[in-house]
Parts: C-alpha cells; structure tokens; sequence
C-alpha cells in the first residue's frame, strides 16, 4: 500500500500524463480537482469540485497563464508538490522548485534553476546554467543550450532549439520549430529559423 498522497487540480490531457508520473513515482493519486459539475471520475479516481484542503497538490493544466491564476486564488497554505518521471535525468545540482513537472525522457543538467510550476515536457533538454522563470513551459523535444534564461510565463514550442546564452523574456510564446539566435523581449510572439518577433502579445 503506497504512503504518500498527492492531489492534481485540472482534469485534462495534462493531468493524464502527470498522473502517470505521480505512479511511477510511488504516489496515490488521492483525487483530482476541477470546476466541471458534470465530472465525478477521472481516469479511475474521484473528482472533487472544491479545492479546501487538498494538499499536495499539483496545478495539472498546462496553459501558463490559467496556471498561475489556479495558484493564486488557492489558499496561502496549500503545499504543492512536485512530480519527476524516473526516466528523466535531473542533476543533483540542479533546482527544481515546488509545483514542477518533469515529465519522461527530459533532461535537466548541471546547474539549471527551474522556477515553480513550471513544465518540463516530454523528451525536452535544458542544459547547463539554464535559468527558468516560474510559470514557464518548455514543450516537447525542445532543446535549450547551456546558459539560456527564459522569463517568468513564457511558452518554448515543441522541438525549438535556443542557442547558448540567449535570454528570453516574460510572457513570450516561442513557436515550434523555431530556432532562437538572438534575444527575445518580454511579451511577444515568434517563430522560424531563425525566429523572428511576428506580434505583440
């Protein structure tokens, strides 16, 4: 019988996938949260439609933005947990903080500071002295080089390559595919090889 408990709020696709983590990690999956009424079950466990008292609990919506509101209007005293596949590699010399998900086959090297509720995606790399904002989403199979910063809220496209020592803002969204040579400012939208800003956010 397994002694550790762990809540999800959101009951979506995302949900799904930390769930499995949360399994493959030892942890009981004890309820999942979400504000449909219609919703009793989800994927064999009780869905509850309050947040009181639930706790740890991971925010299992993967949109940035509906992320932090979810943090923001839980109680002050709600402990979040985090969630690491055993199939990613994560340095002992790395920082995860509370409320991240690190999610199969991820990499996370030496030095990397991930902020809190944040989203490591499936197959995505983060290397060396990598710096990640809270709220931030690196999708799958992307790929950031030693030394990048990405701002607090910003979305990484899936298989998007960011070169070394590139900073981007806050709140941006990066489109799949990209290729990131050169610094991004806060608020935008871009994409391409070589990305390129296309519009304000």
């Amino acid at each position: 019988m397994c002694n550790k408990e762990m809540y999800l709020y959101g009951a979506g696709g995302h949900a799904k996938v930390i769930l499995d983590i949360l399994e493959a990690q030892g942890y009981e999956v004890a309820g999942v949260v979400d504000d449909n009424p219609a919703l009793t079950e989800f994927m064999g466990k009780p869905v509850l439609h309050g947040a009181k008292d639930v706790s740890p609990v991971i925010i299992s919506i993967g949109i940035n933005d509906i992320r932090r509101k979810v943090v923001e209007k839980l109680d002050s005293q709600t402990v979040f947990g985090t969630a690491i596949h055993p199939s990613a590699i994560v340095s002992p010399h790395a920082k995860v903080a509370e409320g991240t998900v690190v999610m199969q086959g991820a990499i996370v090297q030496s030095c990397v500071q991930v902020g809190r509720h944040c989203i490591i995606n499936t197959g995505a790399s983060v290397d060396h002295d990598c710096v990640l904002g809270d709220f931030v989403h690196i999708s799958p199979h992307a790929t950031l080089c030693g030394n990048v910063s990405v701002g607090e809220g910003s979305w990484i496209g899936a298989g998007s390559v960011v070169i070394p020592g590139i900073r981007i803002g806050k709140n941006c969204v990066i489109g799949a595919g990209s290729v990131v040579c050169k610094d991004i400012p806060d608020g935008v939208k871009a994409y391409g090889n070589p990305c390129r800003i296309v519009d304000n956010i």
